[in-house]
């Protein structure tokens, strides 16, 4: 097993600024021998998660240390080398569950923990944990999906499916390609709208490059499916390109009527 970092230290964590100074003292013992109130999951519930420093998060989300060659390795410390790999939360959120598994002391289940919290919070922030959501303009669809998309390395192209009142009733994801392009199949679409008995459709894909300008593929695959849904008599009410926090309407563009 590796062993971790000489510079493994208080001062790699980027966010420790504002957190107490005396936590230092006990970075080298076991979070469960810190005095009360040290603790980060007690000055979580005594104080409120704001009160935590970035690594701090992490550590109660670890759960427990480790011991690398005789040395014990509390889980904040464990915290600290995420932040000092990886920059910022944001950072960690772009890796892949294995690549999180090589820092020492995080093993699968962590990893996976790790991960299932950032998406979660993707989740929350698109205002779509377990709650039908209405659509009224791109800027609502943006808002949700936005969150799920904006930090996802390979280009994906997803379909929302919209009931009478453009209430959001489920999504798909329909083709997944690389960096440059994903491909999609127009019967593919319809075949699911149909089956979710969709009354209209949203198409949205991702821009890993942020740039939010529409390709010539785009604007072909567009109007493909805009009139392929006016066949169906299931309209394509608009397609967004995610790229980043910004996004493009192509109804607004008046790529399609």
């Amino acid at each position: 097993m590796d062993q971790l970092p000489s510079s493994f230290s208080e001062s790699d964590d980027p966010s420790d600024s504002g957190a107490p100074r005396s936590t230092a003292s006990f970075a080298r013992t076991q979070v469960s021998q810190w005095p009360d109130g040290e603790r980060p999951w007690q000055k979580l519930l005594s104080v409120g998660p704001s009160a935590l420093s970035d690594a701090e998060v992490l550590s109660v989300l670890i759960g427990r240390g480790t011991r690398l060659s005789k040395e014990i390795v509390t889980s904040v410390d464990i915290g600290r080398e995420l932040l000092r790999r990886f920059e910022t939360p944001a950072g960690i959120s772009d890796r892949p569950v294995l690549e999180l598994t090589r820092i020492p002391g995080i093993g699968k289940q962590t990893a996976a923990r790790l991960t299932a919290a950032i998406e979660l919070g993707r989740r929350i922030d698109s205002g779509r944990a377990g709650s039908r959501v209405q659509v009224c303009n791109p800027e609502d669809v943006a808002g949700v999906y936005g969150p799920l998309m904006r930090d996802l390395k390979s280009e994906i192209f997803k379909i929302v499916f919209l009931n009478t009142a453009n209430v959001i009733i489920g999504d798909e994801t329909v083709s997944e390609g690389g960096l440059s392009a994903a491909i999609v199949e127009p019967r593919a679409i319809f075949r699911s709208a149909i089956g979710r008995n969709a009354a209209a459709i949203i198409a949205l894909h991702n821009h890993p490059s942020g740039n939010p300008e529409p390709s010539r593929a785009d604007v072909k695959i567009t109007r493909q499916i805009a009139s392929a849904g006016e066949v169906m008599g299931i309209p394509l009410h608009d397609h967004l390109i995610i790229a980043g926090t910004s996004h493009t309407s192509l109804a607004e563009r008046g790529v399609f009527s």
